[in-house]
């Protein structure tokens, strides 16, 4: 056990005084707690530089006040009666200054966490934001992670690099072109500790501060707060059925952030008009799209929506994707695909972030993805999600009929639902639905301006069919 003490040999007393008061001051402070076994005064003679003889004279004092108990062949003790209440950190009596971003971030953070963690569980929550972790194959990436782990080379354990795993960038490449038509190869491939690390390089890479940006209103508060700390001066462009009004695009911008495939929150799916128009105003100004496509993977009607970026022939689009949504968010892996000509830019701003994401995870998902077994599990996924899709909106028919209109349910995991009148303030509404065990979640978190709806967010991926039906009637009940 390391332990240090400082120690002066002019003006602090007899240095065995020294030594017992640093003791002290370690068992009261709750340093070593109650019944921990001391250092021996070999040890601590060794740690500090003293004789042996100077750490004895320190130990006897402690067992003589009671502070410690001698143990014959074991060694020495903290009192088990010694009353341990840690001290409080005296208050710094400076200001430290933090900076703009600094403020920033701070200012930011209650309205980041949002949804908040309830103070109880409820019986019928409708989270929204969640993996399906009951659904993933566990057992099959424990195998594919320990044969990793096993057949990892000692330079593997070594820094990886900063843009990602060859191996996983690739797969990440073919696995798009495939499922969502993105344009590009694996060198474009930008592997980042989730989607919110891609867009706050995004916001490093590419804005100065005071640069106009257009966001969706509603959308996703992260973005929204990630650029406010980078001082952007955002402009919130409507969104409704069809998703995003292009026609109310500022004339210039250096940015647009959209969510095209389900947008966040409301659901709504960009129309193909909408998409040509917005990239037609990205060209006019020699502007950038964000897509981020957060949960493009699970579509229920007609062919899979291709991505916004497929439709991008000359660099305007940096696609967002994270496997937070189909695997499991503990596993902290996304990727930005950036034109080409931001590669170097990206890849640099990820090395002066974190130097690069853990490698044997890109390499466990990289062997997950090319053997097929993701493949196979999203398949498996959206079957499952659909099963839960049609019993929610059959149970808010049945339920709810004509009180509530619906958005979002094309695709995602999760829907919104307005009140059809004035069925009073959300937040009293989700009071009254947690007090039955329901857990249902506002939409005006996420407005840039004032909410002119009242709407709830109801997600669906970690409810059983039956729980579903029980918390829709019970909703029903409470609207």
């Amino acid at each position: 056990m390391q332990f240090a003490i400082p120690l002066s040999r002019r003006h602090n007393g007899p240095l065995f005084r020294q030594v017992y008061q640093g003791l002290r001051e370690a068992i009261l402070s709750g340093a070593f707690s109650s019944g921990q076994k001391l250092p021996s005064t070999r040890d601590m003679a060794d740690q500090l530089g003293i004789s042996r003889t100077v750490a004895l004279l320190a130990y006897d004092q402690l067992l003589a006040e009671g502070f410690a108990v001698a143990r014959g062949g074991s060694g020495t003790y903290v009192s088990e009666g010694v009353a341990v209440s840690r001290t409080a950190v005296a208050e710094s009596v400076g200001h430290p200054r933090v900076s703009r971003f600094g403020a920033a971030v701070a200012a930011a953070w209650p309205r980041v966490d949002v949804p908040a963690k309830r103070p109880r569980p409820l019986r019928y929550d409708f989270a929204y934001g969640r993996s399906d972790i009951d659904t993933f194959p566990f057992e099959a990436w424990r195998r594919t992670l320990l044969r990793c782990a096993r057949q990892a080379a000692v330079s593997d354990l070594d820094y990886g690099t900063a843009n990602g795993h060859p191996a996983l960038r690739e797969a990440i490449s073919a696995h798009l072109r495939r499922s969502r038509a993105v344009v590009s190869d694996s060198s474009q491939v930008i592997v980042v500790s989730g989607s919110q690390q891609a867009l706050d390089l995004i916001a490093r890479v590419l804005l100065e501060r005071g640069d106009r940006v257009a966001i969706e209103d509603p959308g996703y508060q992260g973005t929204r707060e990630v650029l406010r700390a980078a001082g952007a001066r955002l402009v919130a462009v409507p969104v409704d059925d069809d998703g995003l009004n292009p026609a109310r695009l500022p004339s210039r911008a250096r940015l647009a952030f959209v969510t095209p495939s389900h947008q966040f929150p409301t659901g709504a799916t960009l129309a193909l008009p909408r998409r040509v128009e917005l990239l037609a105003w990205a060209k006019r100004g020699n502007a950038l799209i964000v897509e981020d496509d957060y949960d493009g993977e699970l579509r229920y009607d007609g062919q899979p929506l291709e991505s916004l970026q497929s439709l991008d022939r000359e660099g305007h689009v940096i696609y967002i994707g994270t496997f937070s949504r189909t695997i499991f968010s503990a596993l902290r892996l996304g990727y930005l695909i950036v034109p080409k000509a931001l590669v170097p830019a990206f890849t640099a701003a990820k090395w002066l972030c974190d130097r690069h994401t853990a490698t044997l995870e890109q390499h466990t998902l990289a062997e997950f993805i090319t053997g097929g077994m993701y493949e196979r599990y999203l398949r498996r996924l959206r079957r499952r999600t659909a099963v839960r899709r049609r019993v929610l909106l059959d149970s808010i028919g049945k339920h709810l009929r004509e009180r509530v209109r619906i958005t979002g349910d094309g695709a995602g995991a999760h829907v919104v639902l307005w009140p059809r009148g004035r069925r009073g303030r959300e937040e009293a509404l989700v009071t009254r639905a947690a007090a039955r065990g329901v857990g249902i979640y506002g939409i005006s978190p996420y407005f840039q301006n004032r909410p002119t709806r009242t709407g709830f967010l109801l997600g669906y991926s970690r409810l059983t069919e039956a729980d579903i039906r029980e918390g829709i009637r019970l909703l029903g009940e409470v609207l």
